[in-house]
């Protein structure tokens, strides 16, 4: 087994993330959310823990996302035509970024829908 180093590790992750970046929507969309919640968090000033659950539900969110891309690159390759189980695994693929998703929105609204609400009502 060849040893990659591992600055060519990073070059290859950074990589990824670039090609992921251009082609998947999904992604961007992710990203683009992400950077509006922690605009809103930064101007609400929530506390480190409550910084710390949100950049970690950003990080889960995205590699979901990145797992989602790479196993539906992965399944158009071993299956270029058009079969039930590729579509059953990316169909589920899709249904896990989904759930994140969602548990993302939660934490978002339980995080900072308190000190939201706060600062409108008074």
């Amino acid at each position: 087994m060849k040893w990659t180093p591992l600055r060519q590790s990073f070059v290859h992750a950074f990589s990824g993330m670039w090609q992921a970046w251009r082609h998947e929507r999904n992604l961007r969309i992710h990203v683009v959310v992400a950077v509006a919640v922690c605009g809103l968090a930064g101007w609400l000033q929530i506390s480190l823990r409550d910084w710390a659950v949100l950049v970690l539900t950003i990080a889960l969110v995205t590699s979901a996302e990145l797992f989602n891309t790479s196993l539906e690159a992965i399944v158009d390759l071993v299956s270029p035509e058009r079969h039930e189980l590729a579509k059953t695994a990316k169909d589920v693929a899709a249904a896990a970024v989904l759930v994140l998703a969602i548990a993302a929105v939660i934490v978002g609204l339980l995080i900072l829908g308190p000190p939201l609400y706060s600062r409108f009502a008074n």
